[in-house]
């Protein structure tokens, strides 16, 4: 049996140095945000001849434009801006058209309102609220005790807050956008980490029923010991399938897999090493 919990005070302090650094960033930097969130239209043109990128956005500017992201790759131009309707995006095709003397190909067009950009923010919150409270009222019932469920839920906050501000240093630096999918990988991550958990709380509560009210730390440890290759094992057959799409998977999904890489890593982490140490904490203070 490995004394795991003999080094709890390492594990707070690299929570709390992950957890803090991606706070900071939020705070710092932010998020870029997808049209789904802020509203706005997204279009995809693909042209027939290399253009000059610089002037093309000066060009839109100078008509009164604003636009939030701009690229140019492989003869396709991106542009993300203030919510059209199709008239107005035919009206700005036809002006890029005369103007530089280009056949364009609509690849890609479509507009969300800022009403219901700002709906779905308030699904989302909603969402992961009741995600975190289905947790806390399985997890009670579950294990017939609050410091179960208790334990489960900061690991998976803990979990969320490592996500969210990691996203945020990837948005800053490599342009990650929060989106649909980036919400639907938080969601499924938070799952992931409280399954794990769910896992070794049994074989701590197993050793409870069998062996009577002993020492909380000698069977969270025992329990950890036991199921720490299951759990590697388990994330490692996820993490091989996640790598592969992230590097080679196209660039729609690529931060969307990157983001589930990352909470199957911290899910695997926060288990034994942030909601163990919460539940034994816990239940000394319960004696």
């Amino acid at each position: 049996m490995v004394d795991f919990l003999r080094y709890k005070w390492l594990y707070l302090i690299i929570s709390f140095t992950v957890i803090s650094t991606g706070i900071f960033s939020i705070f710092r930097w932010g998020y870029h945000y997808s049209i789904d969130f802020i509203g706005g239209s997204n279009i995809v043109y693909q042209v027939n001849k290399k253009i000059d990128l610089n002037k093309t956005i000066n060009y839109l500017k100078n008509k009164n434009i604003k636009l939030t992201y701009y690229a140019y790759n492989n003869n396709q131009l991106t542009l993300k801006l203030s919510p059209i309707d199709e008239s107005q995006e035919t009206k700005l095709r036809q002006d890029l058209n005369k103007q530089f003397k280009l056949s364009i190909k609509i690849l890609k067009f479509e507009t969300v309102g800022p009403v219901i950009g700002q709906e779905t923010i308030n699904k989302t919150m909603i969402a992961s609220l009741f995600a975190i409270l289905g947790i806390l009222i399985y997890m009670s019932f579950a294990f017939k005790g609050t410091n179960y469920a208790v334990s489960a839920v900061l690991a998976t906050l803990h979990d969320f807050f490592v996500i969210v501000g990691i996203y945020s240093l990837l948005s800053r630096f490599f342009g990650a956008e929060v989106d649909t999918l980036f919400v639907t990988a938080v969601l499924t991550t938070m799952t992931f980490s409280t399954h794990d958990t769910i896992v070794i709380f049994d074989k701590i509560r197993e050793y409870l029923k069998e062996k009577g009210r002993g020492s909380a730390e000698y069977y969270a440890n025992r329990a950890v010991t036991e199921t720490m290759v299951r759990s590697i094992n388990n994330s490692m057959t996820i993490l091989f399938m996640l790598l592969a799409l992230t590097l080679l998977g196209g660039t729609t999904i690529r931060f969307f897999s990157l983001t589930l890489l990352i909470g199957t890593i911290t899910g695997t982490y926060s288990s034994p090493f942030v909601a163990t140490p919460i539940l034994v904490w816990l239940e000394k203070r319960k004696k």
